[in-house]
């Protein structure tokens, strides 16, 4: 008869049974979440590095001239720019099994956790590099089991996506090094005044050791405590084979230079044209708020600090400190539309309002150079003659009455040419043209030179009633100095993400927006402001500067009781001033009138002086003839005054002076075979 079997033996055996059971589904349970959590990885693919960066604004000439952050510092620099002896440090110190672990250290976690058991609470830390770099990408520092979960998660993803030398990398780039330097460039400059390729391994070693405690063992707080842990990275340095006993020694004992001080933290060149540029990125580039002060951008601007410095120091200089007047200047590169330089107002703390792109003022006559350009395409000549007196313009069939005024009420009272009527900037001759070609044509000449405020349709449109910003005006005035080609200014010319990868390039192409032998032409009358032979019943009006300049330019100021301007240009650069107060207030000083031309001729007379004089290079359809600037026809020996001026070909003059000829009285022996009913109008007029 068999044995009945010990139902506590049987009872163990089902027990056991089903603790295997169990706990095979419990390996197969993690194994399937590990498996998921592997697939589900694979397919959401690799996380961003991208963590908040510095945006940095550069000057043509590579200079840094401003920085945006929210208070911390972070440059990004590739793995190859960071000192071996920083990056060996930092894996000694922090995790010497970074490049054997995949995320995790299980050995290393163990032993923190018998640690912590013994000591009655936290006194190890188990976490690798991977892992902090997952908490300072994507994290909050909160201490809750969701934390732990995702970050494991993020440590999973950057391991299966990204090499040890990448991760390495973005860990050096992110961590918190104390005093608002976020990655080792901005600590390396911050604690030492160098890059982080040129690291010594003293400062490698005090570096390191700072990202366990930035408010202890930062060198700036505690230069004792410092030490320590510096001695402590060294010596763990030591152990992992990194370097020798000796090394660590004169490491220890090497004496180091402490600096305190980001390397951007005293820039604030030109905020105004910064001000600028931010606008520019996120209107035309189309960048957010976010990108633009916090994407590690390197964006690459036009302007020429040499050109900023001498603007802000001629501003300073001119204009007397306790004076309440404001001013906006800007100047361009003619060739490409680069703005170089530009000052938005006297002082950017008490006023950050730009006045060259936010302000719109009335530009006096500094309008007249469109209006002309608009004439010469419309059968007049710089020696069309018209007269210059007290005049009555009755307008909308009668019913409008306008009499405008010359300065200091000054006439002629004869006929006088355009080239002299720009010249000492006539009123009454500038109406008069405005009225013949129709108020429509100005507007519409002015939309086409880039003026963006709109123009009212009145006779007074002729004087620069109608208010425009001043970069319109420079601009526009840039079109005639490169002989009608331009585009909108340019404030930026390239744009590159923290690794290097370009994301915008300026495109330099110019188009022909003006008839380029009009447009010359036009400039060439605008030299008459500076020239006395033009001097007539009014001296031109830049005579008060004209024993300042030492090349060609072409130029015309202008002025209301509100406004005092001045805009001109040599072949290599155009440059305008806007001068007045900001509540409208009228100018009243004569001195306050004479601000803008002393700015302008001191600027360009600066920024000019180590470059080549250069002349005005005529283009293909004009002809120069010499003039006699009376009369407005060609010069002869006898003529007292005679002036080399351009016209378009076909248009230059053919009748020759005899008013200063001997028998004066004689009427002219040759007819002008040009002259239309036009001309016969304009002579009426």
């Amino acid at each position: 008869m068999d044995a009945l079997p010990n139902p506590k033996i049987v009872k163990a055996k089902r027990g056991f049974r089903l603790f295997f059971l169990a706990f095979f589904a419990l390996i197969l349970f993690i194994s399937f979440c590990f498996l998921a959590l592997y697939i589900y990885a694979k397919i959401i693919g690799p996380p961003p590095l991208a963590v908040p960066q510095s945006t940095l604004y550069y000057s043509s000439d590579g200079k840094v001239i401003g920085e945006s952050n929210s208070g911390q510092e972070r440059y990004w620099v590739d793995f190859n720019d960071i000192s071996q002896d920083m990056i060996d440090a930092t894996v000694s110190i922090e995790d010497r099994n970074f490049y054997k672990h995949h995320g995790f250290d299980y050995k290393r976690l163990a032993g923190a956790v018998l640690a912590d058991i013994k000591a009655g609470g936290r006194v190890q830390g188990a976490s690798t590099i991977t892992q902090q770099y997952a908490r300072n990408l994507f994290l909050t520092l909160d201490k809750t089991w969701e934390r732990k979960v995702k970050e494991a998660f993020y440590t999973i993803r950057l391991e299966m996506n990204y090499s040890k030398n990448d991760i390495l990398q973005g860990y050096l780039n992110t961590i918190n090094y104390g005093h608002g330097a976020y990655g080792i460039q901005a600590a390396s400059e911050y604690y030492f005044g160098k890059s982080a390729r040129h690291l010594t391994l003293a400062e490698a070693a005090m570096l390191a050791g700072i990202p366990k405690g930035p408010s202890i063992y930062s060198p700036m707080i505690s230069y004792k405590k410092a030490k320590e842990r510096q001695e402590i990275v060294l010596h763990s340095m030591v152990e992992n084979g990194y370097i020798t006993k000796k090394q660590a020694e004169q490491a220890s004992q090497e004496k180091l230079t402490l600096v305190g001080k980001h390397k951007n933290e005293d820039i604030h060149i030109a905020p105004y044209f910064q001000d600028v540029v931010k606008q520019q990125l996120k209107e035309k580039l189309g960048f957010d708020d976010r990108t633009i002060a916090l994407g590690g951008l390197r964006v690459y601007t036009t302007l020429n600090t040499k050109q900023q410095k001498i603007a802000e120091k001629t501003v300073k200089e001119t204009i007397p400190a306790d004076s309440s007047i404001q001013l906006g200047f800007v100047a361009m590169n003619p060739k490409n539309g680069y703005v170089t330089a530009l000052v938005g107002g006297r002082n950017y703390k008490d006023s950050p309002f730009n006045r060259v792109v936010q302000a719109a003022r009335q530009p006096g006559s500094t309008i007249k150079p469109i209006l002309y350009y608009a004439a010469l395409n419309h059968g007049f000549t710089p020696t069309t003659m018209m007269k210059s007196a007290p005049t009555t313009f009755r307008v909308n069939n009668g019913q409008t009455v306008y009499k405008p005024h010359n300065f200091n009420s000054q006439y002629a009272n004869k006929k006088i040419t355009m080239l002299e009527a720009l010249a000492v900037s006539d009123n009454i001759y500038a109406v008069k043209t405005h009225l013949f070609l129709g108020e429509n044509t100005l507007v519409k000449e002015a939309k086409q030179f880039g003026i963006t405020t709109k123009m009212e349709k009145v006779p007074s449109l002729a004087l620069g009633t109608s208010n425009v910003h001043v970069i319109d005006m420079v601009h526009a005035y840039s079109l005639l100095d490169n002989n009608g080609k331009g585009n909108d200014p340019v404030y930026i010319t390239k744009v590159e993400d923290y690794k290097g990868d370009v994301l915008y390039q300026a495109n330099q192409q110019q188009k022909q927006i003006l008839k380029p032998n009009v447009a010359f032409v036009t400039s060439q009358m605008m030299t008459g402001m500076f020239d006395k032979r033009l001097n007539g019943y009014a001296t031109v009006t830049g005579s008060s500067i004209v024993n300042q300049i030492t090349r060609p330019y072409a130029g015309k100021s202008g002025s209301t009781n509100t406004d005092s301007w001045m805009i001109g240009f040599s072949p290599q650069l155009v440059s305008g001033v806007w001068v007045g107060y900001d509540n409208g207030k009228e100018l009243t000083l004569a001195a306050d009138k004479l601000y803008a031309k002393k700015i302008w001729v001191k600027f360009m007379e600066q920024s000019l002086a180590n470059k080549p004089i250069e002349e005005f290079t005529p283009p293909k359809g004009v002809v120069g003839a010499a003039i006699d600037p009376t009369t407005g026809k060609l010069a002869t020996e006898q003529c007292p005054i005679s002036r080399l001026t351009y016209f378009v070909s076909g248009t230059e003059p053919t009748d020759t002076c005899t008013t200063h000829s001997p028998n004066s009285k004689t009427k002219d022996q040759s007819k002008d075979k040009h002259e239309s009913l036009f001309h016969k109008l304009l002579k009426w007029l």
